[in-house]
């Protein structure tokens, strides 16, 4: 029996492998191209489709409310637009949240840890501009580490004044017009750090406990599809706000995540493997990692199948001028950037959404309708 659970499961994760643009070559398994972004996508296809399934009947329930968010293309007048920061802080703000980002073609993660959603509205017309989420930073990321120059008593004590987005971007039409580049500012502005600041001010951190001043000096993000075209060269006035570091190594698990993570899980179960049970709140992603890593070698598959090949572009964002420093603990107190809401949109407007509304006018036609998430759902069943 244990032979058979086994086959099965060997099979089943091989077959996930291929299906998402994994080949065979000399008996080993190649990951597709991670240069050209449609088999990257295609990597994350059968994710999306899980991710659509499993609220398919959420989805249906909340349309007829979010959708009228969504703005039409002649309800979009760009010489009015004006950005509203939204923090998530009700069940429809976290609906019209969920909804929006699940039109991502790279489904985005949960987040880990502390959590903060933000909605960027437009406004003029009260129509969702874009998004994004700031989480708890993964522990080792060696780039980032390497930028900072800490070692690991300063990040143990000091990691928690950074924080990640991991959801970031803009929705139709303002997607067409370079939204995605305000969305982006948007995390940089006093507002966000401000609203960080009220929200975990006396609140104990969740793995240590421990209460600290909430001095938020650092955001980190990183490129679903590569080298990114989104965050590379984006400046106000001169000063770098995304800085790239390098590129991740292209290890993960998300491959693994395509509908089989849960037999991977009970398979190990079965096999009486104590690292199912090790999930530590704010772990996640090492977790998921070292369950797939241990699933492989009692199946006797290589663990280089956790080389996807996808080197994700990771960027910091210093919201202080001694952002660095006072992470390593060499000062005391973070000196922070002035960085209002108007003035990242006023640069933003004039260097980028008024020459790009001017040679594109694609958002002009763009129908709401488009983003019926129910009709893609009943095509996939």
């Amino acid at each position: 029996m244990k032979s058979e659970m086994e086959n099965s499961l060997r099979q089943t994760l091989l077959e996930s492998l291929l299906r998402q643009g994994f080949t065979l070559a000399d008996g080993q398994l190649v990951p597709p191209d991670p240069s050209c972004k449609d088999n990257i996508r295609q990597l994350y296809a059968h994710l999306r489709t899980e991710r659509l399934q499993e609220a398919g009947s959420w989805l249906l329930s909340v349309e007829g409310k979010v959708l009228p968010y969504f703005a039409n293309g002649p309800e979009v007048d760009v010489e009015r637009i004006r950005p509203r920061l939204e923090l998530v802080d009700t069940k429809f703000k976290a609906d019209l949240f969920r909804y929006a980002s699940l039109l991502w073609s790279v489904p985005v993660s949960a987040g880990y840890g502390r959590r903060m959603r933000f909605l960027v509205f437009d406004e003029h017309n009260n129509k969702l501009i874009g998004l994004f989420a700031l989480g708890d930073p993964v522990y080792n990321l060696r780039v980032r580490d390497q930028w900072i120059g800490w070692d690991v008593p300063e990040k143990n004590e000091r990691l928690y004044h950074v924080m990640d987005a991991y959801v970031l971007g803009a929705v139709p039409p303002y997607s067409y017009l370079l939204g995605g580049k305000l969305v982006a500012l948007l995390t940089a502005s006093d507002g966000v750090r401000d609203m960080f600041r009220e929200r975990y001010t006396r609140q104990p951190s969740v793995i240590r406990k421990v209460v600290r001043e909430p001095h938020l000096v650092l955001l980190t993000t990183t490129s679903a599809l590569g080298r990114s075209s989104l965050y590379n060269r984006l400046s106000v006035d001169g000063r770098e706000i995304f800085i790239s570091l390098g590129f991740t190594e292209g290890w993960g698990h998300f491959h693994f995540s395509n509908g089989t993570f849960e037999q991977v899980k009970t398979y190990l179960r079965e096999m009486g493997d104590p690292v199912v049970e090790r999930y530590k709140y704010g772990g996640g992603p090492n977790w998921r990692f070292r369950v797939v890593k241990r699933c492989l070698a009692h199946l006797g598959l290589s663990p280089d199948l956790l080389h996807h090949g996808i080197k994700r572009e990771v960027f910091a964002v210093p919201l202080a001028t001694n952002a660095r420093e006072f992470l390593r603990g060499e000062e005391a107190e973070p000196v922070y950037y002035e960085a209002s809401k108007d003035w990242l949109f006023n640069y933003f407007r004039d260097r980028w959404l008024l020459p790009r509304a001017a040679r594109d006018q694609r958002y002009q036609t763009f129908n709401r309708e488009s983003v019926r998430l129910s009709h893609w759902l009943n095509k996939e069943e």
